[in-house]
């Protein structure tokens, strides 16, 4: 039997949705507003959300008047975020290894929703797959952590209690990846998930982008859209096309 990748395992359980319950929607709504305002983006323009989990920046950016299309692996995110489908939001269960069958005005990968795989060839891929899917004159805009920030931040311990369940999170970076361990117990059951994200720094985005066909126009530090700078930004954002 083949083995699981280990984003199909965690992202599909309801104890992903639990830890995270409590991101910040603002910043992610402040960052849509920035970007789409930055890059001019005429309505009613159809938005690619690759992968858009439970839909949240998916229905924030129709509610801006976009058309939108929420694509994701998970299943269960996809079957919850179609509750919130109208003319012009749609929801899609969708690998992003896989070629697209549309062409977007724009593709947004956005709070680090990549560098998953074990191969840099299905990252690459994945690029690629979104210049194939790009309209002429389209965009994408992804959206990373700052690997260099995490790395001179590193927290190896916590404790997080939400909704009565204790996660115990482990961070590391190993053989390349940025891992969190999470393990903890509920209703007498112990379940252990590791997520896994490879350490991408801007010159290896830049060796991937360039392998894709992808030119980088702008890279910015942070959902203010300031200057990125290695040692010190929160996030790694590009716009390229």
């Amino acid at each position: 039997m083949k083995k699981t990748d280990w984003f199909t395992d965690w992202f599909n359980t309801s104890y992903y949705h639990t830890l995270y319950k409590d991101r910040n929607d603002a910043d992610a709504q402040l960052f849509i507003r920035n970007i789409t305002s930055f890059l001019k983006i005429p309505n009613p323009s159809h938005i690619l959300d690759l992968p858009c989990g439970k839909g949240r920046h998916s229905i924030y950016l129709n509610s801006l008047g976009y058309n939108v299309t929420g694509a994701d692996l998970s299943e269960n995110s996809i079957l919850f975020a179609k509750k919130f489908e109208n003319d012009m939001l749609h929801f899609q269960i969708k690998d992003m290894r896989k070629p697209f069958t549309e062409k977007y005005d724009a593709i947004f990968n956005l709070f680090t929703s990549f560098g998953y795989f074990e191969n840099d060839n299905d990252d690459v891929l994945v690029l690629k797959n979104i210049k194939n899917g790009l309209k002429k004159n389209g965009f994408v805009v992804l959206d990373f952590l700052n690997v260099v920030q995490v790395k001179n931040n590193l927290v190896t311990e916590e404790i997080k209690t939400v909704d009565g369940i204790k996660f115990n999170l482990q961070r590391e970076i190993t053989d390349g990846f940025i891992l969190k361990h999470i393990s903890f117990n509920d209703k007498g059951i112990s379940h252990s998930f590791t997520e896994k994200v490879k350490y991408l720094d801007l010159e290896k985005f830049e060796t991937y982008f360039s392998a894709a066909g992808l030119k980088i126009n702008h890279i910015f530090g942070n959902y203010q859209l300031s200057k990125f700078n290695s040692e010190i930004s929160d996030r790694l954002i590009f716009v390229a096309s």
